[in-house]
């Protein structure tokens, strides 16, 4: 494979998994405070559904900034393997490259001659040719990025992007939302948001969704967009497109928070099982009322390296 060195082989340290409350986690990944979501089975379905709710919020759009014909793409933190596989699919002569920490969600049939997957940790400083890459995707990751690894990742992308290349983030802040404002402190979904922000803050920046923009002009990139892109959690907008999204991504919301939280409550936040699981329940239930209007906010962010 071209461009890329040094990456880490498939080892038994990597594959390792332990069981925590009967969800199976990464022990490489936990130990090293990278990433605390389980790499089950369970997830890997989840990651699908979340794959199909931000193919509808985008309109089936794969790319966001103009671009030419793709020589060379990046896609960090490749997770299932599907972004990365569609495009490759759908450029045949471009080379695909993705990295993740975690090979766990990836089902290797589904590949193609010019998609290389490695495993890496983006969290080390990226061991890419400079100049080197059209595009570099990077998609919900905040969950793993260190919180003082921010400014160096974006640097590096920088550094690995050829002169007008671009990057695209995308993250999920998960701080719950209402579109009518009935959410309040009360709230089981405003309860986990902050249990979560609080359990996460340690290692990772929760912030990091709405500051993507900032980070990116800060590192040097120009012509820097966000959008922030309401993502309702069950089927309550007016509007039919948001109305089907919110459908589909109910299910999806309702596996993510106990997926997502469970380690950082139980372990970081040293919550006891039974209150994690009573505290998941009554927040499923209000992210899937109607009346309750629930989003979480999505965030969209594009920058082009400088011509130099």
């Amino acid at each position: 494979m071209t461009g890329h060195a040094d990456t880490e082989e498939l080892t038994d340290e990597v594959r390792e998994t332990f069981t925590h409350h009967n969800r199976t986690y990464q022990r490489y990944c936990v130990d090293r405070k990278i990433y605390f979501v389980p790499v089950d089975e369970d997830e890997t379905i989840r990651l699908r559904l979340q794959h199909d709710v931000l193919n509808m919020m985008f309109d089936g759009r794969t790319i966001f900034p103009p671009m030419g014909a793709l020589r060379r793409v990046l896609d960090c933190g490749f997770g299932t393997g599907l972004w990365a596989f569609q495009i490759a699919w759908e450029h045949p002569r471009c080379e695909v490259i993705g990295i993740d920490v975690s090979p766990h969600h990836y089902n290797p049939e589904e590949s193609v001659e010019n998609l290389f997957l490695n495993v890496d940790n983006l969290n080390m400083p990226l061991q890419f040719h400079s100049n080197h890459f059209d595009l570099i995707n990077s998609r919900l990751l905040a969950g793993g990025i260190d919180r003082n690894r921010w400014h160096g990742y974006m640097r590096d992308i920088l550094r690995c992007l050829r002169g007008n290349g671009w990057c695209q983030m995308v993250e999920i802040d998960f701080n719950a939302q209402s579109d009518n404002g009935t959410i309040t402190d009360g709230h089981a979904l405003r309860q986990w948001s902050d249990k979560y922000r609080q359990a996460m803050t340690q290692f990772k920046n929760p912030e990091a969704p709405r500051r993507l923009a900032h980070w990116m002009r800060h590192a040097g990139f120009t012509d820097v967009e966000e959008r922030m892109l309401p993502l309702p959690m069950c089927g309550w907008s007016d509007s039919q497109r948001d109305f089907d999204i919110g459908v589909a991504n109910q299910e999806n919301v309702r596996l993510l928070l106990g997926s997502l939280a469970l380690y950082p409550f139980t372990e970081l936040l040293g919550m006891s099982i039974t209150e994690f699981h009573v505290l998941v329940a009554q927040a499923r239930a209000e992210a899937s009322n109607p009346a309750l209007k629930p989003y979480f906010r999505l965030y969209v962010c594009v920058g082009r390296k400088p011509r130099r």
